[in-house]
């Protein structure tokens, strides 16, 4: 005994909430980097006459190069793309499907709520279920986006083929599809997007998968609520929830 007290250290217990699967997250990462990869090859061979893509397009084994590069990230958003849908498809058919990125009235009504908050018509924000009305937007521009983009990448890449049960104007129409999606979608991500995610506030949850407590309670409000109803039904008397 030396008559000195031992010290106790509490461990503080956070509580936190999963947010996406590990295979969500493997998604947006493989989304994440086929898109980049995309817009880094595309962007010059779209506006050639400018300096910094002249140096770039400087030759044609470099111009060769670049389109190869573009086309292999196109087979991997593609795939990806395959994957997502036919994991929908499945779950769907099993009725393990959630619907909580289905658009639905109260999205509108959050979206109503949210505008008379940013013009200081009311003073609360809007509670949100798993996902709010802007994720939604995110999610369905981007699918919608890239859905085109892909048929039209396609066309481009197999004229030939796809000439064959298409009209001839059906290549024009896909150059010009294809170019003016990749410029939306490059403003809409770079903007809205990030916006969203780094900007309002710094969002890592697609990358740790996990939303802390105070996060779900400010952000997802419905969600936590829901989520502690579930908690408190499943606790075993005496057990705190």
């Amino acid at each position: 005994m030396t008559g000195k007290r031992e010290k106790t250290t509490k461990v503080k217990h956070v509580r936190t909430f999963q947010r996406f699967q590990v295979g969500q997250r493997w998604e947006h990462l493989m989304l994440f980097l086929s898109a980049a990869v995309l817009m880094l090859t595309g962007l010059p061979q779209k506006y050639r006459d400018f300096s910094w893509s002249q140096d770039l397009l400087s030759s044609p084994e470099r111009l060769e190069f670049i389109r190869q590069i573009h086309h292999i990230a196109a087979i991997i958003l593609a795939l990806e793309a395959i994957y997502h849908i036919g994991r929908a498809i499945y779950l769907m058919a099993r009725r393990k499907l959630p619907g909580d990125m289905l658009p639905v009235w109260q999205d509108v009504v959050d979206a109503g709520h949210m505008i008379q908050y940013l013009l200081f018509i009311r003073k609360d924000k809007p509670k949100f279920g798993r996902y709010n009305f802007e994720q939604k937007v995110t999610y369905w521009f981007i699918f919608f986006g890239f859905l085109l983009m892909g048929i039209s990448g396609f066309i481009i890449w197999f004229p030939e083929f796809f000439t064959q049960f298409l009209p001839g104007g059906a290549v024009p129409a896909a150059k010009l599809a294809h170019s003016t999606e990749s410029i939306i979608a490059t403003i809409f991500i770079l903007i809205w997007h990030f916006y969203h995610v780094h900007i309002e506030r710094l969002n890592l949850s697609i990358f740790t998968g996990r939303l802390s407590e105070d996060e779900m309670r400010e952000f997802h409000a419905k969600e936590y609520e829901r989520l502690n109803r579930i908690t408190t039904k499943n606790a075993q008397p005496g057990e705190k929830p």
